[in-house]
């Protein structure tokens, strides 16, 4: 049996905050059967600042609703193809950014998509979970509702 230490056991979704991207709670999908992890993002703008690509996109982190737009920045760190579950491949730009949730905030990888047709605006993956989490699927919200969105960022990529 595979080692617990250590571990947070997580529902099939659960509330998340990404601060450096100015969103202070969404719901996430939690997807081990999917590899990376995407946030919808839409009106999206690349730039350079300081000889390094970087993007400007807009969130809807309210899910089934456009209220509540926030306007982000991050830093393009690559490029990658991605297979959605409907078999489309796509080229999406990739940041890193922290995520908090359970009371710790970890770095991730988020591709950037328009996820307009989906439940959730924000699924997490399995690169995104891969050792840190036990995933129950018959469960929801075991973390409760983020509120605080200061916390130590541990780096895990």
């Amino acid at each position: 049996m595979p080692a617990r230490k250590n571990k947070i056991n997580v529902g099939w979704r659960e509330w998340v905050a990404l601060p450096e991207l100015g969103v202070e709670s969404i719901k996430a999908k939690v997807d081990t059967g999917a590899r990376s992890s995407a946030l919808h993002a839409f009106g999206m703008q690349r730039f350079t600042r300081g000889g390094e690509s970087w993007i400007r996109f807009r969130v809807h982190p309210m899910q089934r609703s456009t209220r509540g737009e926030v306007i982000s920045e991050a830093r393009v760190i690559d490029e990658r193809r991605v297979k959605s579950s409907s078999g489309a491949v796509t080229l999406r730009p990739v940041v890193e950014t922290p995520l908090l949730w359970f009371g710790e905030t970890r770095m991730i990888e988020l591709s950037l998509t328009r996820r307009d047709a989906m439940g959730f605006r924000l699924l997490l993956g399995r690169e995104a979970l891969r050792g840190r989490c036990l995933v129950d699927p018959g469960r929801s919200y075991l973390g409760g509702k983020v509120t605080n969105s200061k916390s130590k960022v541990e780096k895990s990529i």
